[in-house]
């Protein structure tokens, strides 16, 4: 099976089922988005491999739900398919952050997104998931897809500010705090 198409040399692509469209469309760069996420999550996760197994399995599992967010995103909705993204998989990590922010102590104020490097990684991140939740809105203004996509980054970014400081626990760092910071949490 050859991995090139030729089709981008025009630049354009093929979404499942096989319509032609842009590649500077919005619904290619919705799933383009999660695409870079999906790597970032794989640098996390080739780091957490060693001291931390449960959770680079766990990120696995994430990086398998991301290809199917992006499944999700390829697909027009007037195809015959079922989508793949499930309400369960936030609940599953809404599961993972209950767990995560119980262990670590409680904040009031602002943190910035810093500590060990697999926590700065998981801040970066947070932050690539919130660009590719505001692609993923800024297509449903175009087109109907599944909102369960849209659900699942909107947690999966607080997911992974709660691994942030799980990180940072697990490593000895302090969190440290935005100086100019009242109190935002209670």
């Amino acid at each position: 099976m050859k991995i090139y198409t030729k089709t981008g040399d025009k630049g354009m692509t093929r979404l499942i089922g096989g319509q032609l469209v842009s590649k500077a469309s919005d619904r290619v760069e919705s799933y383009g988005y999660v695409d870079f996420l999906n790597s970032w999550v794989g640098r996390i996760t080739a780091q957490t491999k060693g001291n931390y197994p449960e959770i680079s399995q766990e990120l696995r599992q994430i990086q398998n739900y991301l290809f199917d967010c992006s499944t999700d995103l390829a697909t027009p909705a007037e195809k015959d398919y079922d989508w793949r993204v499930q309400k369960e998989w936030a609940m599953f990590l809404e599961e993972r952050i209950d767990v995560y922010t119980a262990n670590c102590s409680q904040i009031e104020r602002f943190i910035l997104p810093t500590g060990s490097l697999l926590a700065s990684d998981c801040h970066v991140a947070r932050t690539l998931t919130r660009n590719a939740e505001r692609k993923v809105v800024e297509l449903m203004w175009t087109s109907t897809i599944n909102d369960e996509v849209l659900v699942f980054l909107n947690r999966l970014s607080d997911y992974f500010f709660a691994l942030a400081r799980e990180m940072n626990r697990l490593e000895n760092v302090e969190d440290e705090y935005y100086e100019r910071s009242g109190k935002v949490f209670r």
